[in-house]
């Protein structure tokens, strides 16, 4: 049986007593605390530190000391002599573990004149911020050659396979029997967070809740627990995700976790943040040229990838090709297939509030891989269709493509439509959440409004709508139809009935 994977818990504050009422709340989602003696307010540090003693003392949780030069991610500036003075007030606690920089660890001269430290209960550790070391092997080296039970990386990842490194790492050191901490910092590298402990690291870090995170892409404990199911992970758990960029937004790991729980099924959901596709695909996804053992099984594929991801596979099936964008795709030993759920996904609503859709006027704000699922069902239907872009280049291009008619998205009125789908990404939660690609006044006399985005559920433009007088339909319709579809393709079985719209309405409740 595979060792329970062990969550550490960060804490930051600027008080002792706001440590305590941190370690207080952790609760038990947690197995071990780190407490960020960075944080602390530097004007009372060390009667701070006297007052930690007490409280570690009466703690039965075992602790992780830290305190982060600024360079390494701390909060306040002070030299190493300093610091290691202020470590060295903690005495031994049993039950509490020094996480010590690789530059201290190393200095020789500093360390001698230190001689009671106890490496056992030692983490050696190195942090950059910035990115990607070029020959982490060395680093890991010079680490090795200390004394420390624990060997601690974390790296800043700027795309998704700069994980690979990270992995790389925990499979060299499991190898040579060393206790490794290894993580990717940002969102392209969660699912080192999650990952990690099933591929041999000692630890995963977590924040007590979104706000409160210590370290760029840190998740909760509880996230970790009840929806990525941490403890159920192993060498044999079937790994999905979904490929955007970005992708912090995505409700689709909340979903499909949960389907996956449902279904009893030995599978984890995670996002994968992609900005070069093409390399991603060549270094993590294609079991011919991958480099990563992992039971990689299928994605979900949001903007920006849609049409450009129809470049790498071996197969399309012909609805997907027809369309020319894809959402979908599985992985098999004999390489990747693609489909498209979205238009699917993008018509059920619309037949259920409208019923038949032939000879409707339908207009299609957009020009990427959402837009062409909803041009193609709707010509299915036999609409009437008019795409609109904010550049006129591109909605030709796709009109020509589907034989429909374009218009500039400029100045554009709608009154003589019966639907209007915004099929761009404006509205969608994060940096473009206020905005909406017409205004309400462009949409006075259109009879039915349709958002395809889904997070949050009341979008800017429809609220212009709903100021307009128009019917909407949300993007949530199409997000919980195309997704039950991509469960079946995956898993060859319907997901358990009602489990992804409950997901997706108690997720969206608490945005």
């Amino acid at each position: 049986m595979e060792p329970k994977p062990i969550i550490c818990v960060s804490i930051c504050e600027s008080g002792i007593s706001a440590v305590e009422k941190a370690i207080a709340e952790a609760g038990e989602p947690s197995d071990l605390l780190e407490i960020r003696l960075d944080c602390l307010d530097q004007s009372q540090v060390r009667e701070s530190f006297q007052a930690l003693d007490d409280l570690l003392a009466k703690s039965q949780r075992s602790t992780i000391l830290t305190y982060r030069p600024v360079n390494q991610g701390g909060h306040h500036e002070i030299d190493d002599r300093n610091r290691f003075n202020l470590w060295m007030l903690e005495r031994q606690t049993k039950n509490v573990f020094l996480d010590l920089e690789q530059d201290l660890a190393t200095d020789q001269e500093l360390l001698d004149s230190f001689p009671a430290l106890d490496w056992n209960r030692v983490i050696c550790s190195f942090h950059d911020f910035l990115g990607m070391p070029a020959d982490l092997g060395t680093l890991y080296e010079q680490m090795a050659s200390t004394p420390a039970c624990i060997l601690k990386v974390a790296v800043q990842a700027n795309d998704a396979t700069d994980c690979l490194p990270i992995f790389a790492l925990l499979e060299r050191a499991r190898a040579e029997g060393r206790e490794m901490i290894a993580i990717a910092m940002g969102e392209p590298g969660i699912m080192t967070r999650i990952l990690g402990p099933s591929r041999g690291a000692f630890l995963t870090y977590a924040s007590p809740e979104d706000a409160r995170a210590t370290a760029p892409g840190q998740i909760t404990a509880q996230q970790l627990r009840q929806v990525y199911r941490i403890e159920q992970i192993n060498q044999l758990t079937e790994i999905f995700g979904i490929i955007g960029s970005p992708i912090s937004h995505s409700l689709s790991p909340r979903i499909h976790n949960a389907a996956f729980a449902a279904a009893d099924t030995n599978a984890v959901f995670i996002p994968f943040e992609v900005r070069d596709l093409p390399n991603f695909i060549r270094r993590m996804v294609h079991p011919r040229t991958r480099e990563i053992a992992w039971n990689l099984r299928g994605l979900s594929v949001t903007a920006p990838h849609k049409v450009a991801v129809t470049h790498h596979l071996d197969w399309i099936e012909p609805t997907a090709r027809e369309i020319g964008a894809l959402n979908t795709v599985l992985i098999d030993e004999d390489g990747l297939r693609g489909h498209n759920t979205d238009a699917t996904g993008f018509i059920r609503p619309l037949d259920a509030m409208l019923g038949s859709l032939s000879g409707l006027r339908c207009a299609v704000i957009g020009t990427g891989g959402a837009a062409n699922a909803a041009v193609w069902a709707l010509r299915k239907e036999e609409a009437l269709v008019t795409v609109f872009g904010r550049n006129p280049q591109r909605a030709e291009s796709l009109a020509k493509r589907f034989d429909v008619d374009s218009r500039p998205l400029e100045g554009a009125c709608f009154k003589t439509f019966d639907v209007v789908v915004n099929a761009t990404t404006l509205g969608t939660s994060g940096g473009s959440q206020r905005k909406t690609p017409v205004s309400a006044d462009q949409l006075a006399g259109a009879r039915l409004a349709y958002d395809l985005v889904y997070n949050p559920q009341q979008t800017e433009f429809l609220r212009q709508a709903e100021t307009a007088g128009c019917q909407m339909i949300g993007g949530i319709e199409m997000f919980i139809a195309q997704a039950e579809e991509q469960f079946r393709l995956w898993t060859g079985s319907a997901a358990v009935d009602g489990v992804i719209r409950s997901t997706v309405e108690r997720a969206l409740k608490k945005e």
